[in-house]
This record gives C-alpha cells, sequence and structure tokens, in this order.
C-alpha cells in the first residue's frame, strides 16, 4: 500500500533537504539526456481562470518515476484558499508499484520553482546586487525572495504587485526581513534593481527591453502556458545570455516562445540551463551582461523533490 504524506510531514522534512542541490543535479541530468520526461499535459480553465498541469517522467536506471498534478487557480485569494493546489505520486520504476502519495498541496512546486530560481541567480546574477526586484505578490514571489538569500546578503527590495492590498500584505510578511520600497510600475522597480524576479500570471509584457539597465539578471517564473506573458519579447533580443529551464518546453510556453514567435529571438541563441551550468563559458562574465533565464517547470524537478522528501520521510 503507498505511503501517504501529507503537508505538514513534507514541510518538516524539506528543512533538512538541499533543494537547490537537488534542483541542480536535475537539470543536469536532464540536460544531458539521462531523463524520460514526456510534453507537459495541461489543462486551461476560464470561469474561473486557472490552469493544471500534468508533469511526469523518470530518470534513468533510478529507483522511481513521478507524476504530479499541479494547478494555478487565481481567484482562490477571494475564498480563503492558495492559488496553487496539487500533488506528487511515486512509483517504483521497475514494478509501477506506487509507493507514496504526497498530498503537498502544491507547495513542492512552488519550493522546486523558488529553488530553481536561486539556482539561476546561483550562476547569472551579478556579483554586487544593489537591489532585488520582485513583481508579484504571491506565495512564488515570496519563496524567490527568501531562497535568494541563500547566493545574494541583499536586503534591499523592490516590489510591485497589481493590487495595493497585496502589496501591503507582501510587505507586512517580509518587512521585518527586508528594506522593502512599493513600486508604483515595473519600470520604476527596474530602474532601481539589477536582480528581478517575476511572478505573475500576466499575459501582457510587463517588463519592457528600455526598462532594464545593464548588467541586470531577470528570472521569468510566471510564464508556463503559451498564453502568458511578462517580458516584452525585444527585451529577450537585448539580453546577452538566455537561458531556457527546457529548449524543448521552450518551443511550445514561456517567455522564450513567445519571443521566438514574435520575430525577436533566434532559437539557436537559446541555451539549456543543465548545460550551462557545466560550462563557466556560457554563464555570466561580467556585470554589464544582461541575462535572462526562463523557468517554464520540467518534470525532473519534481521527480528530484519527490524522491529526496519520500527518502527522508522512510530513512
Amino acid at each position: 500500500m503507498a505511503t501517504v504524506i501529507n503537508l505538514k510531514e513534507i514541510q518538516s522534512i524539506l528543512q533538512n533537504i538541499d533543494v537547490v542541490a537537488a534542483m541542480e543535479e536535475g537539470f543536469i541530468q536532464y540536460s544531458n539526456g539521462n531523463t524520460v520526461v514526456p510534453p507537459v499535459g495541461e489543462l486551461l480553465f476560464e470561469n474561473p481562470k486557472g490552469d493544471a498541469h500534468i508533469k511526469y517522467g523518470y530518470i534513468k536506471n533510478d529507483d522511481y518515476y513521478v507524476i504530479k498534478i499541479a494547478s494555478g487557480f487565481y481567484e482562490n485569494s477571494k475564498i480563503g484558499i492558495p492559488s496553487s493546489q496539487g500533488l506528487m505520486l511515486l512509483f517504483d520504476q521497475k514494478t509501477g508499484v506506487p509507493k507514496a502519495i504526497l498530498l503537498d498541496e502544491g507547495y513542492l512546486t512552488d519550493i522546486r520553482t523558488a529553488a530553481a530560481g536561486a539556482l539561476a541567480a546561483k550562476y547569472f546574477a551579478p556579483k554586487e546586487i544593489s537591489a532585488i526586484g520582485i513583481i508579484g505578490t504571491g506565495i512564488q514571489a515570496k519563496l524567490q525572495l527568501q531562497y535568494l538569500q541563500k547566493y545574494t546578503p541583499c536586503k534591499s527590495v523592490w516590489v510591485w504587485g497589481r493590487t495595493k492590498d497585496n502589496v501591503e500584505k507582501f510587505t507586512d510578511e517580509l518587512g521585518s526581513d527586508f528594506d522593502i520600497h512599493i513600486a508604483k510600475s515595473p519600470s520604476e522597480l527596474a530602474k532601481h534593481c539589477n536582480l528581478i524576479v517575476t511572478t505573475t500570471p500576466s499575459e501582457l509584457a510587463l517588463l519592457k527591453a528600455e526598462d532594464i539597465q545593464k548588467g541586470t539578471h531577470i528570472t521569468a517564473v510566471g510564464s508556463d502556458t503559451e498564453h502568458k506573458q511578462e517580458l516584452e519579447s525585444k527585451l529577450l533580443q537585448l539580453a546577452d545570455i538566455v537561458i531556457a529551464d527546457s529548449i524543448p518546453q521552450s518551443k511550445s510556453r514561456g517567455e522564450i516562445y513567445r519571443a521566438v514567435k514574435d520575430g525577436e529571438l533566434l532559437e539557436d541563441k537559446v541555451i539549456e540551463l543543465g548545460t550551462a551550468i557545466q560550462n563557466q563559458k556560457l554563464q555570466r562574465t561580467n556585470n554589464e551582461q544582461v541575462t535572462i533565464v526562463d523557468l517554464t517547470g520540467v518534470a525532473v524537478q519534481d521527480i528530484m523533490i519527490t524522491k529526496a522528501v519520500y527518502n527522508a520521510f522512510i530513512a
């Protein structure tokens, strides 16, 4: 019978897991061709607006395979529940026997995404960070900021959100740990920050090429379907380095997809994250470069974090 691991148990276990290191290993395995990761399954909803993603796969010659179902319903806040929901299913790779059900309520997706953001900053953010810009005010915005502290001591933060209430809530929750400034627009935020993370479900570009100062790194997290877009396509043309977590996925979703579709970016300019991690020449080489990492979310991240939690649970 499959082991059921609930959210509180998962949260307790994660305190002793280096999730960023797990993500790094996962992306390397993925880019080196040591994984089987089929295309993302996707359901899009209009009333209320939301999306559900089914991501699944395995690392070759490993013990398990994983199926993840995660959703984002963006009006959930109106009824007092988080926008992210979901669960992880872990199976024996040799027999297909279900080994565990992780009732994480979308939490593991949030954590592995934040850890990937920290990993992106580790290799592509400038050494001297003047201020961190966070576009969005939800759980992912908060986690991205918190996980970035693994790689930068910067406490100066600018935040922009769609509503005054959400921005004030963000500031109230994190203001004791950071020096938070409220931006009137994404453009104002960009003028003060050289490390920016975008975390919204926007379908209209929020950051423009003209907004970005030299040396800025951007981690784009929110655009995980073909309809979402947080970065103007010209911004990717401007960038010196453009990184995809998954080149195959970037052909159908995310900022890279939109920029290529708009004729502003050539596909051969794009480098995969796991490849760049292994080659210093493909990483940031000076503080003048503009770098963009487009995170659409890859099943190997779910595989790595699910395995890590399960192995710690049974240890």
